[in-house]
């Protein structure tokens, strides 16, 4: 039987489309997501079809597709493949400040797969057996104790260039910048080499924490195409021919979330379209160091116009918030100076801990051990995955898994949630207005997790898409 759509809906939406203002399809998601809100949509009711509603309205399709999207984003309905768009059901909804959250903001009964972050191991031990040696040195006490040059001292950009050397790229300690980790370097770079009203282009789901930045920044982000190597240089090309585009925020080697990972002639093409059009490069390789001969940075195919960020955070210790950003030579005094307006100078007692493991060897042995580790758990869970399709290369701590039809990650999420479990969406991750495709993201990173615990998890999310699912195309 055809949906009809009620009188009062369809004045509703005439009178938000005739006084509301914004873009069309914004008035009618805030009008019908009042409704919900007020109970006059009713939880599991069925949204009129797409073409029946804008013939009422005398709007495009499109624009209603819009407004149900945005609802969706919203949490505040559910798209079923070929059965139409329901109310969720109440309790169900999405909150609306989800996105980049801190680690303590979910309820401790939760057991967390939604955050990659660094497992621990011995770091502690080395902690204090650097803290009883430094102790022991007056002088050295001394000067962490006092103000230090804002790029940081010298040894500590000398450990920073041996941290991100790598195969193909040779880093002068000069041009190093030590920062207080990788997001406080991103933030960095924005701050002094864009400006508000920019546009920086990145990839169609891209970090959480650059859209946060940018936001605060009133930078704008533009969303591009990718594939299962990442970024696609076509979609860059386009997107400068059509924008006025400033830089270029990428992450070529274990993309979060898609885990993508460049291919060399990808890289150089990236290059070739960024000096075409004269774009900065901002390189994210905060992953990428949990790769065992990684490739190639695309600082080593465009070392005159890419920004190398990195950090210990994610292989080494991520308490001790030390990262190290490489620029060329033009622009470390504007970095500098950005990080001057935002804290001065990098913590130098965490400097000086991690520029002593580096020199040692003890950042290495725990990179691996991290690596191992990450590893060990991966091995542990990829057979209950059996039958889904996902991407989870060497090195990665999450898996990137795809929701079989006619199921929506937003569904299995919230399913999950009521059973105790967090994990990620790729609407968390999602720029720009195109479709958000249905995968979810989830960590092996859990840092209180034994293994039973972390095996019940993945056991309950393979479950939870594998119930009465059709087989989807990768």
């Amino acid at each position: 039987m055809a949906v009809k759509v009620s009188i009062d809906m369809v004045s509703m939406l005439r009178s938000a489309l005739q006084d509301g203002v914004g873009a069309k399809y914004k008035r009618l998601a805030e009008a019908l997501d009042q409704a919900i809100d007020q109970g006059s949509l009713a939880a599991g009711s069925k949204l009129p079809p797409h073409r029946l509603l804008a013939d009422q309205l005398g709007v495009t399709i499109g624009t209603i597709s819009r407004a149900y999207a945005e609802l969706e984003r919203l949490g505040q309905v559910v798209a079923r493949v070929g059965a139409g768009t329901y109310v969720r059901q109440d309790g169900l909804q999405r909150q609306r400040d989800s996105g980049f959250r801190n680690v303590d903001d979910e309820p401790p009964a939760a057991f967390d797969m939604s955050r990659n972050t660094h497992i621990p191991g011995p770091e502690s031990h080395f902690i204090a057996q650097s803290l009883r040696a430094l102790a022991q040195d007056p002088d050295g006490l001394l000067e962490i104790s006092r103000y230090s040059p804002e790029a940081g001292l010298a040894r500590y950009r000398e450990a920073g260039a041996r941290w991100l050397a790598q195969e193909g790229l040779q880093v002068d300690p000069g041009q190093v910048i030590c920062v207080n980790g990788a997001q406080h370097g991103l933030h960095i770079a924005l701050l002094a080499l864009l400006k508000a009203g920019d546009t920086l282009a990145t990839e169609h789901l891209t970090y959480p924490g650059l859209i946060s930045t940018a936001r605060m920044l009133g930078i704008k982000l533009l969303g591009l195409a990718m594939d299962e190597q990442g970024l696609l240089p076509e979609a860059l090309d386009e997107a400068c021919q059509h924008h006025r585009v400033s830089a270029l925020y990428c992450t070529p080697t274990l993309q979060n979330p898609t885990t993508a990972v460049q291919s060399a002639a990808r890289r150089a093409a990236i290059a070739e379209v960024c000096r075409r059009h004269n774009l900065l490069i901002l390189e994210d390789e905060t992953h990428a160091v949990l790769v065992d001969k990684r490739p190639a940075p695309l600082a080593y195919f465009a070392a005159e116009r890419t920004v190398l960020i990195s950090s210990l955070s994610k292989a080494v210790a991520s308490g001790l918030r030390v990262g190290f950003v490489h620029a060329p030579p033009s622009l470390v005094g504007r970095l500098a100076a950005a990080l001057r307006a935002t804290c001065w100078m990098a913590t130098p007692l965490p400097l000086e801990l991690a520029a002593g493991w580096i020199d040692t060897g003890v950042a290495e042995r725990l990179r691996q051990q991290q690596m191992a580790e990450i590893a060990r758990r991966k091995d542990r869970l990829t057979g209950l995955l059996e039958g889904l399709e996902w991407r989870s290369p060497n090195g990665c701590p999450h898996f990137w898994i795809r929701v079989p039809e006619p199921w929506r990650a937003s569904e299995i999420e919230q399913q999950l949630k009521r059973q105790g479990y967090l994990v990620a969406t790729a609407e968390a991750f999602a720029v720009g207005q195109a479709a958000v495709p249905q995968f979810i993201r989830a960590s092996v990173c859990n840092t209180t997790a034994d293994d039973r615990k972390l095996i019940e998890g993945f056991a309950a999310l393979a479950a939870a898409l594998s119930q009465e699912r059709g087989v989807a195309g990768w």
